[in-house]
């Protein structure tokens, strides 16, 4: 206890509660070198983006390729026999959700008038909307009528461009992925061997191994346990789909089973999903909100209670840096970004916890 000069009595945390504060200039130079890197994985995404997949992958497939090797199967055909079954289940995903999309697409069309019609309570909202961006836009016109107005051009690719430009990425970005995969499944642990080989002291040779481990254990058992609860959340979905009468249980249980992998973002995109279906199959208006219902309520439970009791023990990041963390990455690669962004805010603070250096930002990414 230590007095103030106004006679009150302050306390004082003992010397190695909190980690010593880092050399500014080493600060100021770890900026600098942090934004180089997000600035080459923001130019460069079409290259690093599969490798980053690659890595995580690799990650939650060790087990499964040690269990393999166990058994005496040669590691190329091991990691052969992976990746296949790997590309298996995701063409198995895409021929449950093409079929029964297909179907969908063709009936959205002459549902449309229908659609329109339930949904004619929001009108009133949306013409006041529509409304004050009316006046939004004259105030604005008139605000820049004294200027010189500027020719503008604008020219893009048609929806067809674009569907086979995306499609095309698509293909090449998961081909990639899985050519890297699979050498990271044969080399094993030999850039490790090789790291620690070339570190000077046992202490960072120690560390090196500690935090290699570590990644592993946490970001596997993290990835591994949100696919099964998002396996859970995809049967419960189904079942829900099922029982309100959209039909197609197994799409929209796939469905709910991919959306789930996106925080937040996913999910409230499953709302919408859900509420435009029970408009347009089922007929009671009240009814209708029901698929929507169901499925968020899904999501509650196993978001907000089963999974964080899961990984609280594993995982205490600040859920405000996760929610930053989900925003920056979605806008670095989109989609995939945001899948990622847990997992690598998990091991960004895995490597701070046991860098001296780094550990003040470890505790401040820590919840």
């Amino acid at each position: 206890m230590e007095a103030d000069p106004a006679g009150t009595t302050v306390e004082l945390s003992e010397a190695g509660d909190l980690p010593s504060a880092p050399d500014v200039a080493n600060i100021f130079l770890g900026s600098l070198l942090l934004l180089a890197c997000l600035a080459a994985c923001y130019v460069a995404a079409t290259i690093i983006l599969p490798i980053v997949i690659a890595f995580v992958l690799m990650l939650v497939l060790q087990p499964a390729m040690r269990l393999l090797l166990s058994l005496h199967v040669p590691r190329n055909m091991a990691a052969m026999f992976i990746i296949l079954v790997l590309l298996a289940g995701l063409v198995g995903i895409g021929m449950m959700l093409s079929g029964p999309a297909v179907d969908w697409a063709q009936k959205l069309p002459s549902a449309l008038p229908k659609l329109q019609d339930r949904l004619v309570f929001l009108s009133r909202p949306l013409s006041v909307l529509q409304r004050l961006m009316s006046a939004l836009d004259s105030f604005m016109g008139k605000i820049m009528a004294h200027s010189s107005p500027l020719s503008v051009t604008v020219a893009g690719a048609g929806f067809s461009d674009r569907l086979l430009d995306g499609t095309r990425y698509l293909v090449s970005g998961v081909l990639q992925t899985m050519l890297v995969l699979f050498f990271l499944l044969i080399a094993g642990d030999t850039f490790l061997r090789r790291l620690v080989e070339v570190l000077p002291r046992f202490k960072n040779k120690r560390q090196a191994v500690e935090i290699s481990q570590q990644i592993e254990s946490d970001i596997s058992a993290y990835l591994l346990t949100v696919t099964l609860m998002n396996a859970a959340v995809g049967i419960a979905t189904g079942v829900a789909a099922a029982v309100c009468g959209l039909g197609d249980p197994l799409m929209w249980g796939s469905l709910a089973f991919l959306l789930n992998y996106v925080p937040i973002l996913g999910p409230l995109i499953g709302v919408v999903i859900f509420f435009l279906a029970g408009m347009l199959v089922i007929d009671s208006l009240w009814v209708a909100f029901v698929p929507a219902a169901l499925y968020l309520t899904i999501h509650l439970i196993e978001g907000e209670t089963i999974t964080p009791l899961l990984l609280a023990r594993r995982f205490t990041i600040n859920p405000v840096l996760v929610v930053i963390s989900l925003i920056f990455w979605y806008w670095m690669w989109g989609v995939p970004g945001a899948i990622l962004s847990t997992p690598m805010l998990a091991v960004t603070k895995i490597i701070c916890d046991r860098i001296e250096s780094l550990k003040p930002f470890g505790h401040f990414v820590e919840a």
